[in-house]
Order: structure tokens, then C-alpha cells, then sequence
């Protein structure tokens, strides 16, 4: 035995349409004043007496047509426009009722959104520390490895010629000699910041390393030639700040300095932004002022870098291959097959 219920539709509330009664007032008082006016014509021209002439009384006819159905047209015509004006008024009331439920609804999404909104900071603030200890957690492992015991400067300070024997009752004069040999190297912390260069316009400890790394000549070379990398990658809209390398193990950059090239050191080019590697792929290839900017970057890192490598522990490694420098050349390095 089937339940009448399940061939019922389920209710829609304010939304489900009324259903509407097939005869209804309008339709019962339209055929009471039809009959009353119909029964009315009856009586009339019972009582009224036929006429003589023959076009007269065709003429007679047709208006006594006109006169008895004009008037039970025009009634079932009012009839019908006040049926449809009362299904337009229940229709308005519906979609006014429809339109108040989605406004009650909104503010309630609103509301919502409001306490939702008090809530998301909190929780930002937990992903911002999570992936701060995740890049901890990575650069640790990259660099865990035997720091060694080495001077704080870039390069080896170099050892002073031994004395001729004849000349140990005279002055030595030193004639020629550069000016950043008779200084102490840049100190490495300095040349990694200086690499990274100033975070801000008030990063006072970013501008003095810059300031020192400018007073060396090899350190200057290699900080201009980034700059007008740097600078003509922004033309085209590559951020240094936007990439996100994968981080590669000190050892990989070792074996970079003492000159090994190709798949060997493939994990230093770490750049997997496809949009930033085509534009700078695109780039190369039609601006020769680009080309030999690049290359000329690309030139000055590698001899830095392998003076770097010599006195640097495997953390200043990775500080250094976190500055905007280092991603540079990862991405550049890419664009002109260093790591193929």
C-alpha cells in the first residue's frame, strides 16, 4: 500500500506558489451580471414590438447583437483584469517575502564573516610562525655540517713575503701596493647583508654593509653588477622577493666553486617559477643589453663566490643563498644553462 505523502511534492514554504481555486468571486458575480443582463434584453424586445421595413430591421438586428453581447464582453473583460491583478498582487507579495529572506540571510552571512574575520588573525599569525619554523628547520638541516675555524673576512688575508736577508738593516717601502690589501677583508656577515641589500629606507645595519661592501673592489663589482640585474628584471615584473627557491645543500655549493658545472650542480638552480624563467628566458634572447648584463652577473658571482668559499662556514652558505643576489643567479643561471 503507497503513502499518499510520497506522491506529494515537498512544500516550499513562502517560496511554493498558491494554488489557485478554479472558479473564484470574480468568475461567480461575471456570470450572475451576464444572466441578469441577458435576462433583461429577453424581456426588452419581448415587449418591444418588431419593425417593418426590411433594411430597417437588418440594421435593428445587428445593433440588438451589439447591444446584448457588448456588455457581457465587457464584463467577463473586467472580470479577468481584476483576476489577474489579484494573481499579480499575491505574485508581488511572494517575491517580496523571497527578497526579505535573502536580506535576513545576507546579514546573517555578514555577521558571520565579522566573528569569522576576528578569528583569521589568530590563525595567520599560527601559519606565519609554522612556516617560520619550517625555513628554520630546512636551513638547519642544510647547514648541519662541521662549522670550521676560519678568519671573519671574505677571502684569505694573504701572507706576507718573507724578508730578504740583505735587507734586514733596511726600510721596506711598499710601492704600488692597493689600497684594500693594506685593509682587513669585508667582514662575510657584512658582504651577505650587502648581498641582500636594504630591506627598507630605515635598514641603517643594511646600508652600512652596504657601505663597507662598496669600499671593496671585488665585493663593489659584483653588488653593481646584481643591481643592474636586479633592476632590469623589474622591468619585467620579477621580484626577487616573489621567488621561492628550494634550498640547496652547502656541499652543492662547494663543489660550485671549485668549478664543477652542469647536472652535478643542478639542485643550485632552484627557481621553479615557470612565468618568471620564461620572461627572463624571453628577455635573453632579444635584448643584448640584457645578454651581457647577465653574463657579466653571472661572471662576477662565480669569481666572488669562490673567494667566498674559502672562508665561509656552511651557515653563511646558506644566509648567502637566501639574499636576493644568490636568487638572482639562481634564475639567471637557469635561463643560460649553467646547471644543464
Amino acid at each position: 500500500m503507497t503513502d499518499d505523502n510520497d506522491s506529494k511534492p515537498t512544500p516550499l514554504g513562502i517560496y511554493d506558489k498558491t494554488e489557485q481555486p478554479k472558479v473564484t468571486g470574480i468568475e461567480v458575480i461575471a456570470v450572475a451580471l451576464s444572466f441578469v443582463w441577458l435576462a433583461g434584453t429577453v424581456v426588452f424586445f419581448l415587449v418591444l414590438k418588431p419593425g417593418t421595413g426590411g433594411e430597417v430591421d437588418n440594421l435593428r438586428f445587428m445593433m440588438t447583437l451589439l447591444a446584448i453581447f457588448m456588455p457581457v464582453a465587457m464584463i467577463w473583460v473586467a472580470a479577468t483584469a481584476a483576476r489577474s491583478s489579484r494573481v499579480m498582487r499575491e505574485e508581488s507579495a511572494r517575491l517580496q517575502a523571497a527578497i526579505d529572506a535573502m536580506r535576513r540571510t545576507y546579514v546573517a552571512q555578514s555577521q558571520g564573516s565579522v566573528q569569522t574575520g576576528q578569528i583569521e588573525p589568530s590563525v595567520a599569525k599560527k601559519l606565519d610562525e609554522i612556516a617560520a619554523a619550517t625555513r628554520k628547520t630546512e636551513t638547519a638541516l642544510a647547514t648541519f655540517s662541521s662549522s670550521r675555524d676560519h678568519d671573519t673576512g671574505i677571502r684569505k688575508t694573504p701572507e706576507p713575503e718573507p724578508a730578504p736577508a740583505d735587507a734586514a738593516d733596511q726600510g721596506t717601502l711598499a710601492l704600488g701596493t692597493p689600497a684594500e690589501e693594506l685593509s682587513p677583508p669585508l667582514p662575510r656577515n657584512d658582504f651577505i647583508r650587502a648581498l641582500n641589500f636594504p630591506e627598507t629606507a630605515e635598514d641603517k645595519e643594511g646600508f652600512n654593509a652596504l657601505r663597507k661592501a662598496l669600499r671593496d673592489r671585488q665585493a663593489s663589482a659584483l653588488i653593481q653588477a646584481s643591481q643592474d640585474v636586479l633592476t632590469l628584471l623589474s622591468q619585467d615584473g620579477i621580484y626577487m622577493d616573489d621567488l621561492r627557491p628550494d634550498l640547496a645543500r652547502p656541499e652543492i655549493w662547494r663543489r660550485f666553486a671549485t668549478g664543477e658545472r652542469g647536472r652535478a650542480i643542478a639542485a643550485l638552480g632552484g627557481i621553479r617559477d615557470r612565468s618568471s624563467l620564461a620572461l627572463a628566458a624571453g628577455r635573453m634572447k632579444q635584448d643584448p643589453i640584457f645578454r651581457d648584463a647577465t653574463h657579466h652577473f653571472l661572471r662576477r658571482f662565480d669569481k666572488s663566490f669562490a673567494e667566498f668559499e674559502e672562508t665561509a662556514t656552511d651557515s653563511e652558505i646558506a644566509d648567502l643563498a637566501d639574499t636576493r643576489t644568490s636568487r638572482a643567479f639562481m634564475l639567471l643561471g637557469r635561463v643560460a644553462g649553467i646547471f644543464d
